[in-house]
């Protein structure tokens, strides 16, 4: 097969040193649910037979590198000639106000995050974009665009085709870069979701702001509390023996006074 009146024909590409190539060797190439989800929805577009172009050239390592950001994936291609061929395929973001939905419905569903975390798309978050009226992966053709530096008419061309295959395969490996095409990288989305999830203090509490962090009180936690330092009495307590019969103050009975009974008494102690 060759390029239209660009390549000549039945030419064979340049070889690539070090170029990208797929895990797989033969047969299917995407490997989870969500990668061979994308291949789906470009086949149901009317690309199938033209992506079959493509996988010679990602298995044989013509892809020299593949660069992904925000609504575009940009990949270069060796052909026949000297130097490569530029692919770009592009898709619709969100908006920052759906992101914000789209943030709020994941932080009310913490399994998300954490299978996120763990490498796996969790399978109903495609309901969870439906349900806000968006689809996580492109839903017609004109969500997304393709164009390649080749003079290769045909869309995808096989330049464009191996970019698509290697693409499914790096969301294989990390399911964030389809939210990160969609607007939203790894970092940030989980910075939010973090705040969202954060607990928020009771309405009317005081925070008060002279209480220690709790990183700086658990070393001495479990250690015995210091005694209290006893104040000294606003008085000098007085030591002749008489002095406690002098802090009860007036005392008697029958007529008697108890404290002067009570003194000769104190003396001989003394």
């Amino acid at each position: 097969m060759s390029d239209w009146h660009g390549e000549r024909p039945y030419s064979r590409p340049n070889r690539v040193e070090g170029g990208l190539t797929l895990r797989s060797k033969r047969g299917e190439v995407a490997r989870t649910w969500w990668s061979r989800r994308f291949i789906d929805v470009l086949e149901s577009f009317g690309m199938g037979g033209r992506l079959a172009r493509g996988r010679t050239y990602a298995r044989t390592g013509q892809v020299m590198s593949l660069s992904l950001s925000t609504s575009v994936v940009v990949a270069l291609v060796m052909g026949s000639r000297p130097e490569p061929y530029r692919a770009r395929i592009g898709v619709r973001k969100f908006s920052d106000e759906d992101w914000v939905r789209i943030e709020r419905a994941l932080a009310d569903r913490a399994v998300f995050a954490a299978k996120l975390l763990a490498g796996e798309m969790p399978a109903e978050i495609e309901e969870l974009f439906e349900g806000l009226g968006l689809a996580l992966f492109p839903a017609s053709p004109r969500e997304m665009s393709m164009d390649c530096t080749c003079p290769d008419w045909e869309v995808p061309c096989k330049h464009l085709a191996a970019a698509c295959y290697l693409l499914a395969e790096s969301f294989d490996a990390d399911p964030f870069e389809i939210l990160a095409w969609r607007g939203r990288g790894r970092d940030d989305l989980l910075e939010r979701l973090r705040e969202l999830r954060a607990p928020m203090p009771a309405a009317g509490t005081a925070v008060d702001e002279r209480l220690p962090a709790l990183d700086t009180v658990l070393d001495a936690f479990w250690q015995r509390p210091r005694a209290e330092a006893v104040p000294a009495p606003d008085e000098p307590v007085a030591h002749h023996p008489g002095a406690v019969l002098d802090r009860l103050g007036p005392l008697s009975v029958r007529g008697r006074s108890v404290t002067d009974e009570l003194r000769p008494l104190y003396r001989r102690l003394g």
